[in-house]
């Protein structure tokens, strides 16, 4: 059995974003790139499945310039066998991702799919759903815990309502949430042994994907400082505050 799981490179989430000086986006130059936590928590459960003898290999698949290499390198050390590099520099988004990421799980012939629910930078979250609409096959997203058994997976799933439990057929998409798990931290052993794992290299057209995109972003402003808080003397104060200035009773 394989699994494919999808990692992409963003501003590691302790260092605080800052945006161009024109407005015209982020600010990446001598930032820290890692992988999305969300990606890294999808590896980890990835890894836990092999470790319980679900899954014999792990195909690590990013989509991304070429210094994308790092965070796949990342993964590999995390315990993922080879990866995939799908070079591009111009911005994916989350068609353009399912459509190469259909087309790599269609090549490797993988039974399950892993993804993060979403991205710490653009917060989409589509690119699960995108791809599992693609492929025609079932979907487990916001999976708080994944079950394999017979054929199939079990995935408890976060729903406003409490927990959902969803039996799906293999092969299938699962999207990771943050209670699924806790990513390990990488060896230093397993990080020396990542270098000489394989990755291969592709690009968008070796899966039919253009990637000219018809959205366009007019203006990134980072967002307005909160201003301080006010105390009050009494709750008379509290609700005159209230109705006259903030307007909101």
């Amino acid at each position: 059995m394989k699994a494919l799981v999808a990692v992409k490179r963003v501003i590691d989430y302790n260092v605080k974003v800052r945006v161009k000086a024109d407005n015209s986006g982020v600010d990446l130059s001598n930032t820290k790139m890692s992988i999305n936590p969300f990606c890294e928590i999808a590896v980890e459960e990835a890894v836990r499945l092999k470790e319980a003898g679900v899954i014999d290999e792990i195909i690590v698949a990013s989509i991304g310039p070429k210094e994308a290499q790092e965070q796949i390198r990342a993964a590999l050390a995390l315990g993922a066998d080879r990866g995939v590099l799908v070079q591009t520099d111009e911005k994916p988004y989350p068609l353009q991702v399912a459509k190469i990421l259909k087309g790599i799980a269609e090549q490797e012939g993988t039974d399950i799919i892993l993804l993060g629910k979403q991205a710490i930078d653009d917060d989409n979250n589509q690119t699960g759903q995108m791809l599992a609409a693609l492929m025609g096959i079932g979907q487990g997203t916001f999976a708080s815990k994944v079950t394999v058994e017979g054929g199939k997976v079990n995935v408890k799933r976060e729903i406003d309502g409490g927990l959902q439990t969803v039996a799906l057929e293999l092969p299938a998409v699962i999207t990771t949430d943050l209670r699924l798990n806790e990513p390990r931290y990488a060896k230093l052993p397993n990080i020396m042994k990542a270098k000489k794992k394989p990755l291969d290299e592709k690009t968008p057209a070796d899966f039919g994907v253009t990637m000219a995109s018809n959205q366009q972003i007019i203006k990134v402003v980072p967002p307005a400082e909160r201003s301080a808080g006010v105390k009050v003397a009494s709750v008379d104060e509290l609700i005159d505050k209230l109705r006259n200035e903030a307007k909101v009773i």
